[in-house]
């Protein structure tokens, strides 16, 4: 299956430069882009995209408010904000409204091709690099910590170990490997995990299992 993309940014060098990227990838199309969030949900709706790739900040419509709203659709996008930053304080807010990672502007084609595939396949969103980087940089404090520790006190024992793997930016497959179950399996685990700790996507899941004090 094709991989249909949507791109949002305001620079239109950056545009041209990742559709050229993207659409030289067997199967992967750019399927349309705009210059605004604010045109993102006319552009799902029509065009109906598996991945949008938007930058964090746009004049009108920011990165933020695009993940907020395509997040609140029935049946969304992966959404991941582009930045010319390891982190900033806005990464951070996207992913709690519902974007799927972040990604680097200066990442490499490959990197770049490979990242939409991850997102279309609903698994790893940040590498364990940025993962890492991210918790670090933006843990939210002991404020947090009891409210997510009584919700991971929701999950098995194995939920548990599948939410600390998510948090160590491990894909679905390592999962997989390390605790010598089927991917079908680890899906199911994280589904259930999702519903118990009320988390939109695997993102979210590594946040608090990070506020927990579990990774």
């Amino acid at each position: 299956m094709t991989v249909r993309v949507i791109l949002l940014d305001d620079e239109e060098l950056v545009r041209r430069g990742i559709r050229m990227i993207l659409d030289a990838e067997p199967g992967i199309e750019v399927v349309a882009e705009g210059d605004d969030g604010s045109v993102a949900l006319d552009l799902v709706t029509e065009h109906r995209p598996d991945v949008v790739l938007t930058d964090i900040q746009m004049p009108r419509t920011d990165g933020l408010e695009v993940a907020r709203r395509l997040a609140a659709l029935p049946d969304p996008p992966a959404v991941a904000v582009l930045t010319t930053f390891d982190v900033d304080e806005y990464v951070h807010a996207a992913l709690q409204h519902g974007a799927a990672g972040f990604l680097l502007k200066d990442t490499s084609p490959r990197e770049l091709a490979e990242a939409v595939r991850v997102l279309a396949r609903g698994e790893a969103m940040l590498s364990p690099r940025i993962t890492t980087k991210l918790l670090a940089v933006f843990a939210t404090g002991a404020a947090a910590a009891p409210r997510a520790r009584s919700r991971m006190a929701e999950l098995t024992d194995r939920e548990r170990e599948v939410a600390v793997a998510v948090a160590g930016g491990r894909s679905n497959s390592e999962i997989a490997k390390d605790l010598f179950v089927s991917q079908s399996t680890v899906k199911v685990h994280l589904s259930r995990i999702m519903t118990k700790l009320d988390a939109a996507n695997r993102t979210q899941v590594a946040l608090i299992t990070h506020d927990a004090g579990l990774a």
